[in-house]
């Protein structure tokens, strides 16, 4: 019997990735979370971090992640291959995050994301 099952990743205005799958695993603000075939319905939100879909890596910024019925569905406006993130688009985003975090007027809860988003550019290569 497949361990797969369905995926896909869409953004307001296109398809990121549609496909079967084996596993996925997701940054959600309860920690890396992995899905494979058969895993309990799920319902819950993206924090900034890499989705990692075989060997295919999606930056996110935030976003909805549901599963059920061997479906995994991921709804994100700033969802994009790695492959599709140039050196010096990376690094504009993460001179912004970094100017963002260093000001005073910055939430502990957007310094918590900020934080993520940092480290997760710091990882893209």
């Amino acid at each position: 019997m497949s361990q797969e099952f369905k995926i896909e990743i869409i953004s307001p205005d296109n398809s990121i990735y549609s496909g079967k799958i084996v596993e996925a695993i997701l940054p959600c603000f309860e920690g890396q979370v992995t899905i494979l075939r058969n895993h309990i319905p799920l319902i819950t939100f993206l924090r900034p971090g890499l989705i990692t879909v075989g060997n295919e890596n999606f930056y996110v910024e935030e976003g909805t992640v549901e599963f059920s019925d061997n479906n995994l569905l991921i709804l994100s406006s700033t969802a994009q291959n790695i492959k599709n993130i140039s050196s010096e688009k990376k690094n504009i985003m993460l001179k912004d995050a970094e100017n963002k975090i260093s000001k005073n007027q910055v939430s502990d809860k957007q310094k918590y994301i900020l934080n993520y988003k940092i480290d997760t550019l710091k990882q893209i290569n």
